[in-house]
């Protein structure tokens, strides 16, 4: 049985919070309930939303009653279990050359690291997704090595193309859009953060809460070919195979590693 508790989000929804921190345990229940309550097929139940530590439930009161719904969330928080580190796996190519990361050299002076050991620092842990928000396909990825927890810009930049990389505090985001952002951009992916389908008129996201990613340092020559494939709509990435060969753009020598950010 899992601490939690219930606050009204006007009228047709509910938050189920667990916690006051960012904690991957925490956002373990988050995502278990939210599994839960999606396979339960609840009449009534329109939606749920996981965010870091809690799950926003949007429902029909016209046919599933505010107290009802708390009882169904009772019922399986009581018996609730989490897996931890579940989701997909992802290795996502990500170029750290200076000419896609402006903020590079900053990022290096004021933790006292050089560009090479910012890339190898950024680049050395799995990423857990711990929500989606902002933009269609932003990923909220951590944790972030402490030596890089920095703040955000004072003067965050007007625009931000897609696929940059940036670092705030404990998280690390791939731009799925152009937009403002004051985070401290490193890199740049070629992957789409968010799908488009031709036929269908409709998008998803490349990640999911729950997943985990990998960032596998490419050089800017490889950036250059993999973003042409994307501007294709020739790239395609797939979840990391449990067993098997790595994609093409990984794993790389140690002297190739980190291109021309060192």
């Amino acid at each position: 049985m899992f601490d939690y508790r219930v606050l009204t989000a006007g009228d047709t929804a509910i938050v189920v919070e667990f916690g006051d921190s960012i904690d991957r345990d925490l956002n373990a229940i988050v995502l278990a309930l939210s599994a839960q309550l999606d396979q339960g097929r609840i009449p009534g139940l329109v939606e749920t939303i996981p965010t870091f530590r809690s799950l926003m439930v949007f429902y029909q009161p016209e046919l599933l009653s505010r107290a009802a719904l708390e009882g169904h969330v009772a019922g399986i928080v009581h018996a609730l279990t989490t897996a931890p580190g579940a989701g997909r796996l992802w290795r996502l190519p990500v170029c750290y050359d200076a000419g896609l990361a402006p903020d590079l050299i900053d990022v290096a002076s004021r933790t006292g690291l050089t560009p090479a050991q910012i890339v190898e620092r950024h680049s050395g842990v799995v990423y857990h997704v711990y929500m989606l928000g902002f933009l269609p396909g932003l990923a909220y990825m951590g944790d972030v090595p402490d030596e890089l927890a920095l703040p955000r810009l004072v003067s965050p930049r007007p625009k931000v193309p897609a696929g940059m990389l940036g670092i705030a505090m404990a998280m690390s985001l791939i731009m799925p859009r152009e937009t403002p952002s004051g985070l401290n951009l490193i890199g740049r992916s070629p992957v789409a953060m968010w799908r488009h389908s031709k036929k269908s008129g409709t998008g998803h996201t490349l990640l999911s809460p729950g997943d985990q990613v990998i960032y596998q340092p490419i050089s800017g020559r490889e950036y250059d070919v993999l973003a042409g494939k994307a501007a294709a709509g020739k790239l395609d990435i797939e979840p990391e195979p449990a067993f098997g060969p790595k994609p093409a753009f990984g794993p790389k020598p140690a002297n190739e590693q980190f291109g021309s950010a060192g």
